[in-house]
């Protein structure tokens, strides 16, 4: 029982030990992520392609009374006054918007000049890996803050090291990241990031937390094996 004490103890020390080591980890590499870049950001939108979910602004020059915002339903299509509904998923705006056009010319103006924005892009996705409960891809329906890109993924799990969270962005081919501390955003002595589309957020884990989950797992077995000692 003394020996099994000892390495109790022992245990014990290398676990806080390990805690203290994992809380300094929290630093940042960069200020900040760098914006993305602007001639790819034009050059993805205009190849933006519609789809499920997307809110689009749908304007008819000079007949206010057909001006609709409109999200995409799940068989790709939407709904404008007069001509019913259209195909939207797949194309991009400027294949949408020349739809409209036949549409209304066909039947209802004589020269109708439309506008189709994406106001919500639903395509757009941010990865959230890590230490947290539910990782994986999802759907960016509005700006996103990191902390809401993590509240998405359903929070960080109890071995998290919320002060290493690191953010990935890929800019002209090259991927940066950046290190923030969830703690200091929360209490406001941090700016809390915004994440863009296709960003990669990943929670570390706390390597002394790690150790104390396995360690009291392991106590019952532990105190079965010194009983029968």
């Amino acid at each position: 029982m003394r020996l099994l004490r000892r390495c109790i103890g022992l245990a014990m020390v290398l676990i806080m030990t390990a805690c203290a080591t994992g809380q300094g980890q929290g630093h940042s590499g960069a200020s900040a992520l760098p914006p993305p870049d602007q001639r790819m950001a034009v050059e993805a939108r205009a190849d933006y392609r519609i789809g499920p979910d997307d809110l689009l602004n749908v304007k008819v020059f000079q007949v206010q009374d057909l001006d609709r915002e409109v999200r995409v339903d799940n068989a790709g299509h939407i709904s404008l006054p007069l001509i019913g509904s259209i195909a939207a998923a797949g194309s991009s705006t400027e294949e949408l918007r020349v739809r409209i056009e036949t549409s209304y010319r066909s039947r209802f103006l004589q020269n109708p000049q439309v506008s189709v924005l994406v106001k919500e892009f639903a395509s757009r996705r941010v990865t959230v890996e890590g230490a947290v409960t539910s990782p994986g891809i999802y759907p960016m329906t509005t700006r996103l803050s990191l902390l809401q890109a993590i509240a998405l993924a359903q929070g960080p799990t109890r071995v998290a090291n919320e002060r290493n969270v690191i953010v990935f962005r890929t800019v002209g081919g090259e991927r940066n990241f950046v290190r923030f501390d969830l703690n200091a955003i929360r209490d406001g002595s941090a700016a809390d990031p915004e994440v863009l589309g296709e960003d990669i957020v990943v929670v570390d884990e706390s390597g002394g937390k790690v150790w104390l989950r396995r360690f009291i797992e392991l106590t019952p077995l532990i105190g079965v094996w010194g009983f029968l000692r």
